[in-house]
């Protein structure tokens, strides 16, 4: 017997769908899909909720001193003129960072080998740039999901089956958080 589904699809093709399914999962809550497909992902989204879980407070916070770009009051950035060439002027402030822990950094990473990017557009921008943001997930795991399952053994998602699906009569399942 197998470790995993197959799914129908080769290895590359079967990954990607399974990354894309997890990353959805993870940003909405929710996903509809294949029975066989669910079941996989998830493993997949099981493991790395587990990981934000055990790792949530997991860093120190750290005060390092950035440099800021001066702005004006419409909101641009100074320059002044030093040896006939406008630069900008910089302000030195402190700021607080999380610093994650070595094995804080390492879960951070398998969640990142897993996940795709996720880039945020809003309804009226659609097809622009414009007004794009990056979500990311990764931080979502552990601000959010983390504190939210740290009580829970396991058991983070639900599967609904919602019947057969008209085209092909596999059977379509909810996928969702608890």
């Amino acid at each position: 017997m197998a470790m995993y589904r197959k799914l129908g699809k080769k290895a590359d093709q079967r990954k990607a769908l399974l990354r894309n399914q997890v990353t959805q999962l993870l940003y909405h809550g929710s996903i509809r899909t294949t029975d066989a497909r669910a079941k996989e992902v998830r493993r997949i989204a099981e493991h790395l909720i587990t990981l934000a879980a055990k790792e949530k407070d997991n860093f120190e916070e750290v005060t390092v001193k950035a440099k800021v770009a001066r702005k004006d009051k419409d909101g641009r950035r100074v320059k002044e003129v030093v040896d006939g060439k406008k630069v900008t002027v910089y302000d030195e402030i402190d700021k607080k960072i999380k610093k994650d822990k070595p094995s804080r950094l390492h879960a951070r990473r398998e969640m990142l080998k897993v996940l795709y990017p996720v880039v945020e557009v809003p309804k009226d921008a659609a097809g622009k740039k414009a007004g794009t943001k990056k979500v990311d997930l990764t931080d979502k795991l552990f601000s959010e999901y983390g504190p939210k399952y740290a009580g829970r053994q396991g058991g983070y998602t639900r599967i609904v089956k919602i019947g057969e699906r008209k085209g092909d009569g596999a059977l379509e399942v909810i996928l969702e958080l608890v």
